[in-house]
């Protein structure tokens, strides 16, 4: 049988794609069965539908292309040079349709499945790491996917649906999220070990308003609570450095480059004193935040249940 074009009633590609899709998509599977079978009545048997609609929907699949992919000799048929050519495409895409099925659904699992969760780099060393022990010795096939960043950061990722959840400082306040406080993270005032200050226990923050500070990048939440802490205090701090990480300043402060105010650190360390703030009240909400609207799956609903019995206990004393 000769392979004609059908000229009449087709569907241009360049100016009709997305309408392409549409159409074509759902007789996929059918004709991939046939294909396969190059039999349409062992093919509505195996697919469970009736021949008379595998047949009207391989002659709407031709007309929709405009080209034949069958020669037909009765209920017998073999593919067309044409036909073998859209044959391997559509493979590639129901293998991968499949693949992607699998996946969603192997995330979702309740047992097996996975969470997205982001936090911040201060919570990295001790804190993400004792919740996430915790809460797999329950769950303990459910896997995770980090992501360690600063807060504007991850509420993008939030709404871009990278991340499921994200703990965060200061807790989002926005129509399109839910935000939920867990704790509180009080801040202290870090200087030199043979700083002026060094020998006091705790300080007013004006007291350092000449200070040289160190602090973390415009963006990060803690850069945000430093400035309006010491605005409160009477002053705008002067910067001589801005970092991505709170270790780092901690450790700019013992060679000397500044004063920080900073969350205490997981380890002590040498050369820095940390003083006690009184004034203005120097500390962090720490919070969970998600999209708003946004369904979990049964891994995610279970990790975020678990976050929020962590109110108040979330942190060490």
């Amino acid at each position: 049988m000769m392979h004609q074009q059908r000229p009449e009633g087709h569907l241009s590609p360049p100016s009709d794609t997305e309408d392409i899709v549409t159409v074509l998509a759902p007789r996929l599977a059918y004709f991939a069965g046939v294909a396969r079978t190059e039999h349409v009545t062992r093919a509505a048997q195996e697919m469970q539908v009736p021949q008379s609609t595998l047949s009207r929907a391989m002659v709407r699949l031709e007309q929709d292309l405009g080209v034949d992919l069958f020669a037909r000799r009765g209920r017998t048929v073999s593919l067309t040079p044409a036909g073998r050519t859209f044959l391997g495409s559509v493979e590639r895409a129901l293998a991968e349709i499949e693949r992607a099925a699998d996946e969603v659904r192997a995330d979702a699992d309740p047992a097996t499945g996975k969470v997205a969760f982001g936090f911040l780099h201060t919570m990295g060393s001790e804190t993400v790491p004792a919740l996430i022990r915790a809460f797999r010795a329950d769950h303990p096939r459910v896997r995770f996917s980090l992501v360690q960043n600063y807060g504007e950061a991850m509420i993008e990722r939030l709404r871009s649906g990278e991340l499921d959840l994200c703990l965060t400082s200061p807790v989002p306040d926005a129509p399109d999220l839910v935000g939920r406080r867990l704790d509180e993270q009080k801040l202290r005032l870090v200087v030199p070990a043979d700083h002026r200050l060094a020998s006091r226990r705790r300080i007013r923050l004006a007291e350092a308003a000449d200070e040289t500070f160190v602090t973390l990048e415009p963006g990060y939440g803690l850069r945000r609570i430093t400035d309006d802490l010491c605005r409160q205090a009477g002053f705008r701090p002067r910067v001589a450095f801005e970092g991505e990480e709170a270790e780092t300043l901690r450790g700019l402060v013992a060679a000397g480059l500044g004063v920080a105010l900073l969350p205490p650190p997981a380890v002590p360390r040498p050369g820095v004193v940390e003083l006690t703030v009184t004034s203005p009240r120097a500390a962090r909400e720490i919070g969970v935040a998600w999209l708003d609207g946004h369904p979990d799956t049964p891994p995610v609903a279970a990790f975020k249940k678990f976050l929020l019995s962590k109110r108040g206990t979330l942190l060490p004393e």
